[in-house]
């Protein structure tokens, strides 16, 4: 889970400090003592820390307080402002501005995860009605053309890959004009990379900005690497100049020092984060929604997004429908289980429920039960999920020996199946005609489950 330890701790302690009616100087520098352990535990780099928190005190003690804020809200809400200047104040988005093609040069040591990115950042551009081109420039990595031409073929995007034994400036170049040629307007370029920065790397990088003269080059960093990524950023910048930050594995960095360091310390901002193994699970960075999900305050917008990119109106129309004439079966519960694997899974989607954010561990949230249930809906028939009334003992029992679970948990499920019904009905009746429409609120009444 993103920021999980860090999270957990600084919601903890924002949700005691919250409630504070009175909140003395003594009170600030407690809470402060507590945000600065939190944040250097998650490896986050120690000048960062100090001046985060020096900053918190400064604006925190004697600050005036907002209409609607008690004093303890209002040292919560400088926290929040504070932890989203530090990520980089407001999102950053690409420059692609100038003539076609634009290229976007990607670099960062080996096992970064550059080429993941380079895939998942073409599949975010294709959405968006561009026509990328990716190009294999790391010739030294054992597989790393292949590696992005296998990606490459899973989202459909074409891959500039010469002869082996071609300069990787003649690359870059190369691929430039071939995307003129093409009609292709955005160039991703993945560059090699090394176990550590040595001079060869660095002199290849600036010989591939001067050849293709970038308008982004984005620094991909290793999330899981803590402080290091930090200093790591702050050599590539004086190098090559950085546009941007991409941090990925950031699902499976339980700590964050990463991203709360590298902003500050380079003063670049990080423009994309990769959380997770699938193409799509690449988002952009948005600092004020990251604050909130560090902070336990959730991520509305970024669930809400979620929900919108995987259900259309024609699929909302008839679920809702179904609801309110409480023809909801097991099959429809199957394609709701289905959309929350697809958006990460249950963690994930609770990672963004303000009130819930931060209170959870990774270990609380057990995904196997979703496999579990997925497994016994799969072993009924057709008939059977849109009418479980004609599951009696001996179907019950041919389910469980097909799922292989038991017919215990084929009886668990059909009970939770059933109160799930009831609540809908109790929902529906309470609303009247057309209430379902209202539930969701913001979320335009896609995100039903």
């Amino acid at each position: 889970m993103i920021f999980g330890n860090l999270a957990s701790k600084l919601s903890e302690t924002m949700r005691k400090f919250r409630g504070k009616t009175h909140v003395t100087e003594k009170d600030v520098k407690d809470l402060m003592r507590e945000v600065r352990i939190a944040l250097l535990e998650a490896d986050v780099n120690y000048k960062v820390v100090k001046d985060f928190t020096k900053s918190v005190s400064e604006k925190a003690v004697g600050t005036s307080v907002l209409e609607g804020l008690n004093p303890g809200q209002q040292v919560v809400k400088v926290v929040n402002d504070e932890l989203k200047e530090l990520l980089g104040g407001k999102e950053a988005k690409l420059d692609l501005g100038r003539t076609p093609p634009n290229v976007i040069m990607m670099c960062g040591l080996q096992g970064a995860g550059k080429t993941t990115a380079s895939a998942k950042l073409a599949l975010m551009l294709k959405k968006q009605n561009k026509n990328p081109l990716l190009v294999a420039a790391d010739v030294y990595r054992p597989a790393a053309v292949k590696q992005l031409q296998v990606l490459g073929g899973q989202i459909q995007v074409p891959v500039y890959a010469a002869p082996e034994g071609t300069n990787p400036v003649k690359i870059a170049a190369d691929a430039k004009e071939k995307a003129l040629r093409g009609l292709n307007d955005v160039v991703i370029v993945d560059t090699a990379g090394r176990l550590e920065i040595d001079e060869p790397l660095m002199e290849e990088l600036e010989k591939i900005k001067k050849a293709v003269n970038p308008s982004e080059i984005l620094l991909v960093v290793d999330a899981m690497t803590g402080q290091n990524a930090a200093n790591v950023a702050v050599t590539f910048n004086e190098r090559l100049d950085i546009t941007g930050v991409i941090l990925s594995k950031l699902d499976s960095d339980t700590r964050g020092g990463a991203a709360l360091s590298v902003a500050q310390m380079t003063g670049k901002p990080i423009k994309f984060a990769s959380v997770g193994e699938k193409m799509n699970e690449f988002e952009v960075f948005h600092p004020d929604r990251m604050a909130g999900r560090i902070l336990g305050m959730g991520d509305v917008l970024s669930l809400i997004e979620q929900a919108e990119q995987m259900y259309d109106e024609k699929e909302a129309r008839e679920l809702e429908k179904k609801i309110r004439q409480q023809t909801f079966t097991l099959d429809d519960f199957l394609q709701q289980l289905r959309q929350i694997k697809k958006m990460g899974g249950i963690g994930k989607l609770l990672g963004m429920v303000p009130g819930v954010a931060g209170q959870i561990r990774e270990e609380d949230i057990d995904e196997s039960g979703m496999v579990k249930t997925e497994a016994i809906i799969c072993s009924m028939t057709l008939k059977e999920r849109r009418n479980p009334q004609l599951l009696n003992a001996s179907r019950r029992k041919r389910i469980a020996a097909g799922s292989g679970t038991t017919v215990q948990d084929v009886n668990k499920l059909m009970r939770q199946f059933e109160q799930m019904r009831d609540m809908m009905k109790k929902m529906n009746n309470g609303r009247g005609p057309g209430g379902m429409k209202g539930m969701g609120g913001g979320m335009k009444g896609r995100f039903r489950f």
